[in-house]
């Protein structure tokens, strides 16, 4: 499964963003967020990508691709780059 991000993620997004995805990764074992449109990522936004990262862990693969410079920044001030599949 392919989710592509857009715009925000935040502490108002966030929520839907993880809504609209959690229930699908019980069909999948494969999951790819695209974030080439994405603009903005909070804690929030953060939070998201660990749990569902955690959940696929179990049962799959999850990575990020087309991930922009201020972006991936975050990443790796957070130290998020230490565990993410990010291509």
């Amino acid at each position: 499964m392919t989710v592509c991000l857009d715009g925000k993620m935040d502490t108002t997004t966030s929520p839907e963003v993880m809504a609209s995805v959690e229930g699908d990764t019980d069909k999948v074992t494969n999951l790819v967020f695209d974030l080439k449109n994405l603009k903005y990522l909070s804690s929030a936004g953060l939070r998201v990508l660990l749990s569902l990262h955690k959940k696929m862990q179990a049962k799959g693969t999850m990575k990020l691709i087309n991930v922009n410079e201020t972006i991936m920044e975050i990443f790796f001030l957070t130290g998020f780059t230490e565990f993410l599949n990010i291509e």
